[in-house]
């Protein structure tokens, strides 16, 4: 599916449930992908995408950013703490925030840079032991913790079950931002992204329908 077909169908998820066309961001990621891959879709005109992990967005990005105006790249996956540093100064945007010591690692270097990249909470809705991401029960408390620390929290991000109704998720990731006032929503991918539309998302993160299967073997270290 083209990187336009892709959109036209967001857009008009958009439209069907009455959003404003356009509301919702799409985040073309991009990690395991060859960059004649990414590149392809740079020359489309794509600016938002969304890369796992802190090393390869190093080796990959500074380059393209020199060459493409006004790109944006938001890290999606886990974050350890000895990495924090340099996923500040790589990324617009951290959707993993997901543990009070991150939280606390990523104050403590704000305050030393002056700056800190928009913030997503992760929230592990189906409760699943294998994966990140903050327990419904306590997402309020985290919400407030991180906020006390002065850190931009402008949204949550989830990753359903794969085995469950991802609406379902969706429904309580929204549910949890609106009691807490928070605007963003990061949840649905490229098998869901036009339910996470209907519900609200604020971005989508779509990989595969984009640029084809990941060639993992290829390009793992």
């Amino acid at each position: 599916m083209s990187l336009s077909e892709i959109t036209d169908r967001i857009h008009n998820c958009e439209r069907r449930v009455g959003r404003e066309v356009g509301s919702t961001r799409l985040i073309a990621v991009s990690k395991v992908q060859p960059d004649e891959r990414v590149e392809t879709v740079l020359r489309e005109g794509h600016r938002l995408f969304g890369e796992n992990k802190v090393q390869e967005a190093a080796g990959k990005w500074p380059a393209f950013r020199e060459r493409y105006d006004g790109v944006e790249v938001h890290l999606l996956g886990p974050l350890q703490t000895n990495k924090a540093k340099q996923a500040m100064a790589l990324f617009e945007a951290i959707h993993s925030l997901d543990r009070p010591k991150l939280a606390r690692v990523l104050a403590r270097l704000a305050q030393e840079l002056g700056q800190c990249p928009d913030l997503f909470i992760q929230v592990n809705t189906g409760e699943e032991a294998q994966k990140a991401g903050v327990i419904p029960a306590g997402a309020d408390a985290f919400i407030a913790e991180c906020r006390g620390l002065d850190l931009p929290i402008v949204g949550l991000m989830c990753i359903p079950p794969a085995d469950e109704e991802p609406s379902l998720h969706f429904a309580l990731l929204r549910k949890i931002a609106e009691r807490n006032g928070v605007a963003g929503l990061s949840m649905g991918m490229s098998s869901d992204y036009e339910r996470a539309v209907a519900m609200g998302a604020s971005h989508v993160r779509v990989g595969s329908a984009i640029f084809g299967a990941r060639e993992y073997a290829a390009h793992q270290p």
